[in-house]
């Protein structure tokens, strides 16, 4: 009796194991069944557009419908394949996105530092407001920014633009940085202060290379989001020279409402590369997390 009770009572301040079920029973099996069904019903309908995009670049007799094209042909691209069209476009739409992104993410790295590493009081209300303008449509604020460009003549001009785009995705991209600049442990960067490295120095070789998952996902956000804005370069660009792809989109539509969907769909896939890309150049970083963090523990 006394042997039995020492294999099953555990030891002071540990649990003991409990034990693992031999299999699964039908509810769990329905669990997975369901669960599966709603997956498959949700890949669907995101590869649906993805395959018309396909099969109607090839068609140039494409509609609405999904279908196989019954002459596969080039001709789709042959007819975007030019500066006017596709190429100049997708110039502004880098040089504009690019631009903003790049102010952007400065600014939220150098506003999300002293919210993440600082104590004041003005701390609560200012991340509550970042936190209110993340939610703020950016058409209920377009009519005055238009007059205000209008009065200080910035109106049809690039730099006034990407200021702009950058200004307006900076809320986001700081209540993010913020996040993920809170994983990364204090400890870490004062051992670069005692060693005599500056706040920008600590910040730009210590905090910034344990933070590159974080700062992947928020440029990968931050682009995205600008990439696919088609109010703000239509209102603030007037030049067709300078419009970006998003707004050149609308060409492909005739003033009768008939519509080029076979060149509409390869000029998709042209818009989708620069976006794609990204994806692939900073998806190598998002698996890479707080690695060196570890050595704090201990």
């Amino acid at each position: 009796m006394t042997a039995t009770t020492e294999r099953t009572v555990a030891p002071t301040g540990t649990t003991a194991p409990t034990p693992r079920r031999s299999g699964s029973g039908p509810r769990e099996r329905s669990a997975a069944i369901a669960s599966s069904m709603a997956m498959l019903l949700i890949g669907g309908a995101f590869i649906v557009p993805l395959l018309w995009v396909v099969l109607a670049s090839f068609d140039t007799e494409a509609s609405l419908s999904v279908a196989w094209p019954e002459d596969w042909s080039l001709g789709n691209f042959g007819a975007i394949w030019n500066a006017e069209t596709t190429f100049r476009p997708l110039l502004n739409s880098l040089i504009l996105c690019g631009g903003a992104t790049v102010i952007t993410m400065v600014a939220a790295v150098l506003c999300a530092y002293p919210l993440s590493r600082y104590r004041f009081r003005a701390k609560r209300p200012l991340l509550l407001t970042i936190i209110f303008s993340t939610g703020l449509p950016i058409t209920a604020i377009m009519i005055p920014v238009y007059a205000l460009f209008v009065q200080v003549n910035l109106i049809d001009s690039m730099g006034g633009a990407i200021l702009f785009l950058g200004a307006s995705a900076l809320p986001y991209a700081i209540f993010l940085t913020k996040g993920f600049m809170d994983g990364v442990p204090v400890e870490i960067e004062e051992s670069a202060w005692t060693e005599g490295a500056g706040v920008y120095r600590a910040l730009w070789s210590v905090v910034l290379p344990l933070m590159r998952s974080g700062l992947s996902v928020a440029t990968i956000f931050t682009l995205v989001n600008m990439w696919g804005n088609f109010f703000v370069p239509f209102m603030l660009l007037l030049s067709p020279e300078k419009l970006p792809a998003a707004v050149t989109l609308y060409t492909f539509s005739s003033q009768y409402g008939q519509v080029a969907y076979g060149q509409l769909a390869a000029f998709s896939i042209f818009y989708s590369l620069p976006v794609v890309a990204l994806y692939l150049f900073l998806g190598r970083t998002l698996g890479q997390g707080f690695a060196a963090a570890g050595g704090v523990k201990g």
